[in-house]
């Protein structure tokens, strides 16, 4: 064989090689993808089925629900006007919630509240309630019709933690509950669904000038100065000093306008806490129609507001945070 066949025989040899790796490589690499996308699907299978037969995972929590339950609830403080459809579905639905004390609705119309519709919600308490657990109906009528109703003081208040909320604003029970364990950590703070922030404004040139924003700021920054009382927990203690202590003019100023009554609460707590709000998830469902959010210039009218507040604290109290707190235990990652 001369050195021509030879070498014409190694390349054919080379050649072959080459192609059989090439295949065997193609083969492995499928393989190896083929197992991994298997043990991943494996695992995630396994991985809930156990969640849901672990005995120990499910009893935990129940066993934080019912030390929960042991201890001392929370007062709903609903706002309400003129929503009756509403004001039903809302009392339905909270007064099924296990750590739920009392309801307290904040009645500010010209008329009473009917006695039809007051033998309905008491009705409805009594049905949902719990072990039990008699849930406490009061309606809180008010000759004035003003925003500042809603924090208006309520001395024989059997709870120290109040759940403020509009009666268009539904959270499933176990958040709620999950809110007011974070606030029983925190009791000086706000805790809320509805985190806001405000901004220096630089542009115009004036010391100490702020405008207001809202979600999607929020969202964009991951940064939040207030939560709207709207959904949020506090303190009794602080319907006292909005009564009491808060500067009159300021009270004057949100009956005048219709607006910022929150964000005057907000002002409250911080100023007396030097401390942010807790800003909770939460899945929240609107069941009303849309508020005066979606009113052309209430994001001028909000940071006028603001700007008002800081001249009559003397100062800014509202302090930012990124916190967010989460309910781990729904959650396969944390």
């Amino acid at each position: 064989m001369g050195g021509g066949d030879v070498s014409k025989e190694m390349g054919t040899c080379s050649l072959a090689y080459r192609r059989g790796d090439h295949k065997l490589r193609k083969f492995v690499t499928a393989r190896s993808i083929k197992f991994l996308l298997l043990a991943a699907i494996s695992f995630a299978l396994i991985t809930l089925a156990c969640r849901s037969s672990r005995p120990w995972f499910n009893s935990s929590i129940a066993v934080a629900d019912q030390i929960s339950r042991s201890r001392k609830g929370y007062t709903l403080l609903m706002n309400t006007w003129k929503r009756y459809d509403l004001l039903k579905k809302s009392v339905s639905h909270y007064a099924s919630c296990s750590r739920l004390d009392s309801i307290h609705i904040v009645w500010s119309e010209p008329n009473p509240p009917s006695e039809s519709l007051k033998k309905y919600l008491e009705k409805v308490v009594k049905k949902k309630a719990r072990d039990g657990h008699e849930v406490e109906l009061v309606f809180d009528v008010n000759k004035e019709d003003s925003l500042n109703n809603r924090f208006k003081e309520i001395k024989d208040l059997k709870t120290d933690a109040v759940f403020s909320i509009d009666d268009d604003i539904i959270f499933p029970c176990h958040t709620v509950d999950f809110a007011f364990n974070v606030w029983e950590s925190a009791p000086e703070t706000m805790v809320g669904f509805v985190p806001r922030v405000h901004w220096p404004e630089q542009s115009n040139g004036k010391a100490d000038y702020y405008t207001y924003s809202g979600w999607w700021s929020v969202w964009w920054s991951g940064t939040y100065s207030m939560v709207l009382s709207k959904a949020a927990f506090f303190h009794k203690k602080y319907l006292s000093l909005y009564t009491n202590d808060m500067p009159a003019s300021i009270r004057e100023f949100t009956t005048k306008n219709r607006n910022c009554e929150d964000i005057a609460m907000s002002f409250l707590v911080a100023n007396a806490t030097n401390a942010p709000p807790i800003w909770v998830k939460g899945k929240i469902y609107e069941i009303g129609s849309t508020g005066i959010s979606s009113i052309g210039g209430h994001t001028e009218k909000r940071t006028h507001c603001v700007n008002r507040f800081v001249a009559e604290f003397g100062r800014m109290p509202l302090v930012y945070t990124s916190m967010k707190a989460v309910d781990s235990r729904s959650l396969w990652f944390w």
